[in-house]
């Protein structure tokens, strides 16, 4: 019975095997993110992350050379001096060269692998003189990008999984595709050849804004502001993640950084510029119901059924929203003030959202599902929350 069990178990391991096999040949090195079966590091594109393929090397042949060194003299002496051949264990105390000689030849190693590390950790700490400064803020679990200063100064967004790759994994069987979990749908913009500032810090709890191929990786704290900078001297597309385990939707939280030359930055500026203009809330607009709807199905989509599902449902510490009794209370504030200041430490708050986005989105639950309350909410009515 046993040896019966152990053939189908043998038998599904080799087909699980050519499974996922069959889908990594299926997908292709991604430029500026992971290669498929990748060893090394990701191509360096800036001259940090240039230092710290070299300071990888360096220190990899450093300790290869002293492993061989160390173990080939020692095997060595154990097999040329073994009892076995007639040689004696030799009685001795203490040597003064010897002493002096494990001390000093350790201490030159040590110095020698300090300095270029040293040199490489202060020159990724110097953000002075930066061209464009952008604040990173992490959220559960998707980012949020402000232009504080330089070019772009005021522009602002949130980052977060592109929509599809969520349904591919949520269906269980995703297509084999390169940039799987790492398409976003607002990248972060910046020009090449200039010094980027990203200053980092969290809305919730920890996480770590990380671009291999830039050598950049801060961790994003509440209550804290850290710094963190980089100089593409390419253009494309760079792709990295929340190296900070961040709670149950950790893997969908990508960071997807364009570069682009300095005409295409100031276009894209421009074109962001119009967008901002276009959204401006205007606090006297009156919506009616089905463009509240329409807008809030979208605001819902990019930004709540992460936690809450499509279908309102929640699941574990996520609260249902569908039958929930802040949605149905006819007292409208008590969920505008749930988005403007989140809840209970696992709703965060949603206060980047504009007046018109809280609105739709709320109007949206109060009337989708079971909930059939015909509450509207209009943007005046957050914008007198916030205040």
């Amino acid at each position: 019975m046993m040896n019966n069990i152990y053939k189908k178990f043998e038998k599904a391991s080799i087909a699980l095997f050519a499974l996922v096999s069959t889908m990594a040949w299926a997908v292709n090195d991604l430029p500026g993110g992971p290669a498929v079966r990748q060893l090394n590091l990701h191509p360096p594109v800036t001259k940090i992350a240039e230092e710290q393929v070299w300071l990888h090397w360096f220190m990899l042949i450093i300790c290869t050379v002293i492993f061989v060194a160390v173990f080939g003299v020692m095997f060595y002496s154990i097999w040329k001096h073994r009892k076995s051949v007639g040689h004696q264990a030799a009685t001795f105390h203490e040597s003064l060269k010897v002493e002096i000689a494990w001390t000093v030849v350790p201490f030159v190693i040590v110095i020698l692998m300090a300095l270029p590390a040293t040199k490489a950790v202060v020159a990724s700490k110097d953000t002075s003189n930066a061209d464009l400064t952008i604040k990173a803020t992490g959220y559960q679990w998707k980012w949020g990008y402000d232009y504080i200063k330089g070019e772009g100064e005021g522009i602002g967004f949130i980052s977060t999984l592109d929509n599809a790759q969520r349904e591919m994994s949520n269906s269980g069987h995703p297509e084999p595709t390169d940039d799987y979990l790492l398409k976003v749908d607002n990248p972060l913009v910046v020009p090449v050849n200039k010094k980027i500032r990203i200053i980092t810090t969290s809305n919730d709890v920890i996480h770590s804004f990380a671009v291999n191929s830039f050598g950049i990786k801060q961790d994003a704290i509440p209550g804290f502001v850290r710094d963190t900078w980089f100089r593409a001297e390419k253009t494309g597309d760079f792709h990295g993640q929340c190296q900070e385990l961040c709670g149950k939707e950790h893997a969908y939280m990508p960071i997807h950084v364009k570069v682009v030359s300095a005409e295409e930055y100031t276009a894209w500026v421009a074109e962001q510029n119009k967008k901002l203009a276009a959204k401006q809330d205007d606090p006297n607009k009156v919506w009616t119901m089905a463009d509240l709807m329409q807008k809030g199905e979208k605001v819902y989509a990019a930004n709540c059924q992460a936690c809450h599902q499509p279908n309102g449902k929640g699941g574990g510490p996520i609260k249902p929203l569908d039958g929930a009794a802040v949605v149905l209370d006819a007292d409208k504030t008590k969920q505008i003030k749930v988005l403007l200041n989140g809840q209970n430490n696992v709703m965060p708050a949603w206060k980047q959202l504009s007046d018109s986005e809280i609105a739709a989105v709320i109007s949206f639950t109060k009337n989708n599902w079971s909930n059939k309350t015909g509450q509207m909410v209009q943007p005046a009515e957050v914008h007198a929350a916030r205040q």
